[in-house]
């Protein structure tokens, strides 16, 4: 009977540590990225006793030993997403471990908390570790201490649309903005003048900067009122003081000259923009950072990396809600929608896996198990005892 006490020892110790991997899935419920795990029970090894007048070639009995409490494994199902609001969070749907490195050790993790750090790196937001994007095939860190700021791009293009009446005689198109090299603004005004008198379908016109005259020009336009071939545009040398000088056209083919009751023509766009600062950092779907700037320029950086294997139970966890690659398994690494791999849902975080209702039914079976061990031993312990007052009788 004694070897009945060891085997009901063996269902507490085991079903202590049931209790235990309940307890961690239950205390990672609100674990960003948290993957649950479920604990194996295996029988141990059996003992054969051979009855009395049997050979040995018979069956005889086989007696067990009771239980132990074999590996974890990690359970990689999907989390819920949850929306943060913060721009720098993203989630993978499907396959995939965002890519970071610690100490030049290299981790995986589905916890997508992301935050620029003071040396313009893309970092996990718990300890700091480097996010890791890929290009041209090899893992970088993600690094915007350069681009926290754009230069000034002069204006080179400036494009009209809408109607010059043949029934004006003149008309100011004025407020139109060039950008000089050094992003100052320049608001010049042309003045168009009707010379449909002298030539039929054109239009003489002079660029000002408040008095001073920078060009003057023409435009044709056809019977059917839009620009003659070869007459859409008009180029010119732009010099502010202190800037560096350049070209500048101004593109007519998306205005026309009918007789319409006044002119309406109006600045398109140009393609100057002042010098910006960085005012916000975002991931978008594509796992790219996207850089926006004060000038309403934005900038497409670079892309975040992911990874998988094809052989998950080779990932060894190592806390903080990462892995370490461990045993032979096929590394993928690439970016989202890529390979295989999964797309990202941003401004939101994966949740734990953990089913509540599920390890609340585990937790009932475990407690049942070690109640009915604890009773196992009793029930020997009374055998054994009441043993013991057969012999003290005698």
């Amino acid at each position: 009977m004694l070897d009945t006490i060891y085997i009901g020892m063996s269902g507490l110790t085991s079903f202590s540590k049931g209790l235990s991997n309940i307890s961690s899935n239950v205390a990672n419920l609100n674990t960003t990225g948290f993957k649950g795990s479920d604990l194996q029970f295996l029988d141990l090894f059996y003992q054969r006793q051979l009855s009395s007048g049997y050979s040995s070639a018979g069956n005889g009995h086989y007696q067990g030993s009771g239980v132990k409490a074999g590996e974890s494994s990690i359970k990689f199902t999907q989390g819920d997403f949850r929306q943060t609001g913060n721009d720098l969070d993203a989630a993978i749907t499907g396959n995939g471990f965002f890519v970071i490195k610690k100490d030049n050790k290299t981790f995986f993790t589905r916890a997508g908390q992301f935050e620029i750090n003071d040396a313009g790196n893309l970092v996990t937001r718990d300890d700091g570790s480097l996010v890791q994007g890929y290009a041209s095939g090899s893992l970088q860190n993600i690094n915007i201490s350069g681009n926290r700021s754009v230069p000034a791009t002069a204006t080179t293009q400036v494009r009209l649309s809408d109607t010059l009446s043949i029934n004006d005689a003149t008309f100011d198109l004025s407020n139109v903005t060039l950008i000089d090299s050094l992003g100052k603004d320049h608001a010049v005004t042309i003045s168009f003048v009707n010379n449909n008198a002298t030539v039929s379908g054109q239009w003489n016109f002079t660029i000002k900067e408040g008095t001073t005259a920078l060009a003057t020009g023409s435009v044709l336009y056809s019977g059917s009122g839009v620009p003659v071939p070869g007459q859409e545009r008009f180029t010119f040398a732009f010099s502010p003081v202190g800037a560096n000088p350049n070209q500048v056209t101004i593109d007519f083919s998306n205005t026309n000259s009918l007789s319409a009751s006044s002119s309406t023509i109006k600045l398109s766009s140009q393609n100057g923009v002042k010098a910006g600062f960085l005012t916000k950092t975002a991931l978008n779907t594509e796992g790219y950072l996207v850089l926006s700037y004060s000038n309403g320029q934005s900038n497409q950086f670079q892309q975040l990396a992911l990874a998988n294997v094809d052989n998950l139970s080779s990932l060894k966890p190592e806390g903080s809600n990462r892995f370490s690659q461990n045993g032979k398994a096929t590394l993928v690494m690439s970016t989202a929608g890529k390979m295989g791999l999964g797309t990202l849902q941003v401004s939101g975080v994966e949740l734990s896996n953990v089913d509540l209702a599920r390890e609340f039914s585990e937790l009932i079976v475990v407690q049942r198990g070690y109640q009915a061990s604890s009773q196992v031993i009793s029930a020997a312990n009374e055998m054994i005892q009441q043993l013991g007052e057969i012999r003290g009788r005698k």
